[in-house]
């Protein structure tokens, strides 16, 4: 019986059987001594991804590409693309009532017979985004003018969630708080994924859980994007790490295209668009940022993009804008511009 199992109870069942979980779900993998290997949670051929079989980690997933991790709950809200954990919950106990002796047989059913479903990466992404209402006015807004973020409002990348399901990944626990969302989008427009900024209800900050901030969805080579024209080329740009950070510098560089990597991983992964001709590239004063600058520094060279560093001061540009001030951060920027950048962004 497992109608009402925990969500850690659900966890563990799922892992008591998780290589029929794995076979179930992620079709287009294979078993590889103690892991079960596959591209990614969308069932893509590959060896991103891999499943811990046996042992005290059974039942654990990472992807190695985009960082994402969590247990065979987790495997199963990601596959099939779910917002609510009533249905996460749903689905894991529909699984769990039926019998998967024959691993063959386990696999999910299609049109195809053997062929893996397709289920777009994006899709879980795209749906809670659908969910969300304007920033304006909102909580979101009013913690990212906290920040020093006046204008946020006018992104359509940034949306609010009033009570968006949260996970503890240690203990299983769930909740919901009120989030900030912003869209992923590829070099279309069409969205890849979300980012979620979780925050305190009493408007003091992020809300008080382990990992307030999470993405999901197809992240590589994908961005948060502000101030992109929907068409025509885009000779000048600023690519960066952090969501904060990344809209500090929209909002004194109001003129400037920027999109937010989300972490240094994927800025190196950045895909930059056709048409430019000189790639600001923000990061954070760390080793990862480093790498960040370096990984897309060498993509954008390789393109033929005169990739051009832009560092802060302090920790990152949200601490600039915050503790030096608006006045100070455009001084430190127009100082690392080309001269044709600083003149059309900072008229005299």
């Amino acid at each position: 019986m497992t109608a009402m199992l925990s969500a850690s109870q659900l966890a563990d069942r799922l892992a008591h059987d998780a290589e029929a979980v794995c076979r179930h779900y992620l079709s287009a993998g294979h078993r590889a001594g103690n892991y079960w290997v596959v591209g990614d949670v969308a069932n893509s051929k590959g060896r991103s991804l891999y499943v811990h079989l046996s042992g005290h980690r059974r039942g654990r997933w990472t992807d190695a590409a985009t960082s994402e991790y969590g247990d065979l709950l987790d495997l199963v809200r990601e596959t099939c693309g779910l917002v609510d954990f009533r249905d996460v919950a749903e689905e894991a106990r529909r699984f769990l009532n039926e019998p998967h002796s024959d691993p063959v047989s386990s696999r999910r059913d299609n049109t195809l017979g053997s062929q893996p479903v397709d289920r777009p990466a994006g899709e879980r992404a795209r749906r809670l985004f659908r969910m969300t209402q304007p920033l304006s006015g909102t909580l979101a807004d009013s913690y990212l003018r906290q920040r020093g973020i006046l204008r946020a409002s006018l992104h359509a990348a940034l949306r609010f969630h009033p009570s968006c399901y949260y996970r503890d990944l240690a203990s299983g626990r769930t909740s919901s708080y009120p989030a900030l969302i912003a869209a992923v989008t590829d070099q279309a427009g069409a969205t890849t994924g979300v980012h979620r900024t979780w925050l305190d209800p009493d408007g003091d900050g992020k809300a008080r859980v382990d990992d307030p901030r999470r993405a999901l969805g197809g992240l590589l080579g994908n961005a948060v994007r502000f101030r992109f024209p929907v068409h025509g080329p885009i000779p000048v740009m600023v690519a960066g790490e952090g969501l904060e950070s990344m809209l500090s510098l929209s909002h004194v560089m109001p003129g400037m295209p920027t999109v937010s990597a989300l972490t240094a991983n994927h800025l190196a992964a950045f895909r930059p668009p056709t048409g430019c001709l000189r790639l600001y590239v923000a990061a954070d004063a760390d080793a990862a940022g480093r790498h960040g600058i370096e990984g897309l520094s060498r993509r954008a060279q390789a393109l033929g993009i005169l990739p051009l560093v832009l560092t802060p001061e302090l920790g990152d540009f949200n601490e600039d804008l915050r503790r030096l001030g608006p006045d100070r951060l455009i001084a430190n920027l127009r100082a690392q511009l080309a001269p044709e950048d600083a003149s059309a962004l900072f008229p005299a």
